[in-house]
């Protein structure tokens, strides 16, 4: 009996020790800035914090979860707009709204996390620092905690310094992809001939033989067009603005053969595992290539491609593949919106 006397004792002694220490050299809650500089334009950052669906497409809390539920509500942008977060894995689930909205200069946010009834507050502010680069500034105040649950203070700026570091990473690359797109698409001149060079590419696709006979070829390119980009956005849970245009890659002596092989994939930021052997990555090294951009029937290309390698035959130029970008999905409609790349060398 005395020696459960002296145990209690001595654990009353350590808590007491534990709470008076939290009390006077922790607090109950905490301030702190993060600061961080992303190379895209003001406007087209602000929308990707403003916008709860773009939100949480790259925001490392809610994206690098397969198994979190998300809630949106109206309105979906802006002041008043909010969602709502669970995940049965990990036993966590919130509220999130934003509170207050300058456009293009302040956000501010209240999240609420598990049943606390005292919000983080994080109020964000972009500067512009030139017409390209925006810097965002993180203004966090966490919510107070009782004596016994100080300790989290310790590492609270520590897990959210890491949580923006990991969300600056993913927004770079849906920025990255999204200004490449709306670059590509101000820039098209149709039928004009063109130097480009293109950079390194990583490519999730598949692998075809069809036949080449009337339209065999366009429809085939359509079915697996659709198999990929399903396994891209279902299977590995990729967004539109996540991955780049689907590019067909085939030889362009192949189009006189009675059946054509191809790659048909679409460019990922990087290489994932994937467990499906019907898909595989194909790495595209940087190359200088012939382009010509081209807008018609899927079969009035091959005069396109022609012209690019009579340009490579006459430059005295050797050719290698050819490769048909979509700058819009293939569909039914057998027209096409096409940039015509052929990569050349000496």
């Amino acid at each position: 009996m005395r020696f459960f006397k002296i145990t209690a004792f001595i654990i009353l002694i350590l808590l007491g020790a534990y709470a008076a220490a939290m009390y006077y050299f922790v607090e109950e809650s905490q301030e702190f800035t993060v600061e961080k500089e992303i190379a895209y334009p003001v406007d087209k950052v602000y929308s990707q914090f403003s916008n709860f669906q773009n939100f949480t497409r790259w925001n490392n809390f809610f994206s690098n979860s397969k198994t979190i539920l998300i809630d949106y509500y109206t309105p979906y942008e802006g002041k008043g707009s909010s969602i709502s977060y669970r995940d049965p894995l990990k036993d966590e689930s919130g509220e999130m709204y934003i509170r207050y909205a300058n456009a293009n200069k302040t956000l501010r946010y209240q999240l609420f996390e598990h049943e606390n009834e005292n919000p983080t507050l994080v109020d964000v502010k972009f500067i512009p620092m030139s017409a390209e680069r925006t810097k965002i500034k993180w203004f966090i105040h966490t919510p107070k905690l009782s004596v016994w649950a100080r300790a989290k203070n310790f590492w609270t700026e520590d897990r959210f310094a890491e949580n923006i570091d990991k969300s600056m990473a993913n927004l770079s690359n849906v920025l990255g992809n999204k200004v490449q797109k709306d670059n590509l698409l101000a820039s098209i001149k149709y039928d004009s001939l063109m130097v480009e060079k293109e950079e390194a590419q990583m490519i999730l696709g598949i692998n075809v033989s069809t036949s080449n006979k009337k339209d065999a070829l366009y429809k085939n390119v359509i079915i697996n067009y659709n198999k990929v980009y399903n396994f891209t956005t279902m299977d590995l849970g990729k967004k539109n603005d996540e991955i780049g245009y689907p590019v067909l890659i085939t030889d362009p002596d192949n189009f006189k053969d009675r059946e054509v092989s191809y790659f048909l994939g679409i460019p990922l930021s990087k290489k994932i595992g994937i467990s499906d052997n019907n898909f595989s990555f194909r790495s595209v090294s940087p190359t200088e290539n012939y382009v010509m951009y081209y807008r018609g029937n899927y079969s009035g290309r091959i005069k396109a491609v022609q012209r690019l390698m009579e340009k490579a035959r006459k430059d005295e130029l050797r050719y290698g593949d050819i490769y048909e970008t979509f700058l819009e999905a293939p569909n039914e409609s057998d027209q096409v919106n096409l940039k015509l790349s052929l990569s050349v060398y000496r």
